[in-house]
């Protein structure tokens, strides 16, 4: 979920479920060791749990960057050998990794090496012609032998060439059978089932067949599934709050970051689907969308209350 899911989107995220396990958007080793790492990974406690996840192939880079992330207070860290665009290609990471686990066991090796939070690896199915079932079980038994015990996978292979990363999100079809499978044969790994993941009735579904799931852009452009996630995953009892609720508990948040000097934009944009369905919601995301780009200070908390206001509550919803 590059450029989606910053410190922004998580803190938002976060005052939607208190269990969920967020992650950061890809970071790359390079980018951590010789960027501006309070702005790459710099996180609000509140967001925890949080993972970082790296982008990769150098064990040695790796490492570092792990130890960095750590030391930052992340409760564990992430390699991503599952993302399919080209930009990750040109650096020799990313899906294509896939076709070399032997590297990937030295890097996730070097990582688990370097500090003691857990250490898990997000990839998919296979790359392109792979038979799903021997590239998958190959990869995730080398992983395993060199000592890695939890995977996220995204039930789909990747298209190096030919797909854009949007398509590769489409197109190559879903096989959740075949992660219920991996869990079957290695019931001593976590196996995480990722990828076309929609809604919650589906993640019930697929839960008794794997140890967790992971959702992406369904709770990116419809974030007010986070809200049951507590109760019918968890099983938490306490009273599910409604999108109105938790859009003004977030209000003191987007202050206190509008303080620090941040854009109303860089907040809010994670926030638009908030209220998809309801009526107002057009207004909501118009006004954000229009107004929010360039407002900062003290008067931009303004607009997002002006926005909010557009949102007629459920209730009276349902009486008019």
């Amino acid at each position: 979920m590059m450029d989606w899911t910053d410190r922004n989107c998580r803190a938002f995220h976060r005052h939607l479920s208190a269990r969920a396990l967020l992650y950061t958007e890809m970071v790359t080793a390079d980018a951590v060791i010789h960027g501006q790492r309070d702005r790459l990974l710099g996180f609000d406690p509140l967001e925890q749990p949080v993972a970082l996840q790296l982008g990769g192939s150098e064990p040695e880079k790796l490492a570092q960057a792990a130890r960095i992330g750590a030391a930052y207070g992340y409760c564990e860290i992430n390699l991503n050998v599952g993302c399919p665009s080209e930009r990750v290609q040109s650096g020799a990471f990313g899906a294509c990794l896939m076709r070399e686990p032997d590297l990937v066991a030295d890097c996730l090796s070097a990582m688990r090496e370097a500090v003691s939070v857990p250490v898990t690896v997000k990839h998919r199915l296979g790359v392109e012609d792979d038979d799903p079932r021997d590239r998958l079980f190959s990869f995730v038994e080398t992983q395993a032998k060199a000592g890695t015990t939890t995977f996220v996978v995204h039930a789909r292979k990747a298209w190096l060439k030919g797909l854009s990363p949007k398509e590769n999100r489409e197109i190559p079809p879903l096989n959740y059978d075949i992660v219920a499978e991996l869990k079957r044969t290695h019931p001593h790994l976590e196996i995480i089932l990722n990828g076309g993941i929609a809604d919650l009735d589906t993640a019930l579904r697929e839960l008794p067949r794997v140890d967790g799931v992971m959702l992406g852009r369904a709770t990116y452009h419809e974030p007010s599934l986070l809200l049951a996630v507590d109760a019918r995953i968890f099983g938490d009892d306490a009273p599910q709050r409604s999108a109105d609720e938790a859009a003004r508990d977030f209000r003191p948040w987007i202050q206190q970051r509008l303080a620090e000097g941040a854009v109303l934009h860089s907040i809010t944009r994670h926030m638009l689907g908030l209220f998809a369905g309801r009526p107002g919601a057009r207004q909501w995301r118009r006004i954000l969308s229009e107004r929010a780009p360039g407002a900062r200070g003290a008067a931009a908390i303004g607009i997002y209350d002006e926005a909010l206001a557009a949102v007629r509550p459920r209730e009276a919803a349902q009486a008019g």
